[in-house]
């Protein structure tokens, strides 16, 4: 087999990793339902930690094909591209089943809600407490996003650097206010409609931040170690788009359960 690529494209080598990571996978799930029917979580903490030394190993990879190597050629970072386009159009899609199923039930509640939204009994958070202060995080965090992107493009090393440190900080803060909210929450997800489509749909939203601010930590460090350039930072691109996404699924979040269906 030559050892010369004739070719723009990245044939990727034999990996482990697809394989350890499905193994994760299966044991994360088993772990969960494990959890819940024995209250024992010996699987799912070690599903947890096969999965997220699979994710550091293969990040790990990835990251040297497309500086050190220099396998992510143009057209290669075009597949990369698409590969991030289709993948947030899919979530857009996970995120429209559930408010799909908010408004089923919002506009139309039956008799055993009361015939009212939010249903008899549950007492809904002020939208202009917490929720709207994680609004103001979740937008400012925006804010720093585009900022760093646009300080490296121009190639303003130190702006970056500040700029995705922000970016990062503000998603911690977010994910904490939010658990202090679940925490303090006067309904559970067993309490009718309304308290399954809420934590399902914030709790789904908030997994996505901590994948997000997870996603920008590596960001962070890859820039620190200068692995981006002006012209080639399609890793810190994506990690953006991601957070764009996250951003405005929150606002129309917000605006649907926590502010109009209050």
């Amino acid at each position: 087999m030559s050892t010369h690529a004739n070719h723009p494209y990245h044939l990727v080598d034999q990996s482990p990793w697809p394989l350890t990571g499905a193994i994760g996978a299966l044991a994360t799930v088993s772990g969960l339902l494990q959890w819940f029917h024995q209250y024992n979580m010996s699987l799912l903490m070690l599903g947890l930690l096969i999965t997220t030394l699979t994710m550091i190993q293969w990040w790990r990879d990835i990251t040297r094909e497309g500086t050190f190597q220099g396998l992510h050629t143009l057209p290669v970072t075009l597949g990369l591209r698409w590969g991030m386009i289709l993948f947030i159009t899919s979530e857009v899609f996970f995120f429209v089943s559930f408010f799909w199923a908010f408004f089923h039930s919002s506009l139309s509640p039956t008799s055993e809600l009361g015939a009212m939204w939010p249903p008899t009994g549950i007492e809904p958070f002020n939208p202009l407490q917490i929720p709207l202060l994680n609004t103001a995080i979740l937008l400012a965090s925006g804010v720093t996003v585009t900022w760093a992107h646009h300080s490296l493009m121009e190639s303003n090393h130190t702006q970056a650097l500040q700029g995705l440190f922000f970016t990062v900080v503000l998603g911690i803060y977010f994910t904490i206010l939010q658990a202090y909210e679940y925490i303090e929450a006067p309904f559970t997800i067993s309490d009718a409609v309304y308290g399954s489509t809420f934590f399902v749909a914030t709790g789904f939203h908030g997994l996505h931040v901590i994948i997000g601010t997870t996603f920008l930590l590596i960001c962070l460090l890859r820039h620190a170690k200068n692995h981006f350039s002006a012209g080639h930072h399609f890793g810190f691109e994506a990690a953006a788009w991601y957070w764009h996404f996250v951003d405005v699924v929150w606002l129309f979040l917000y605006m649907s359960i926590y502010w109009w269906g209050s």
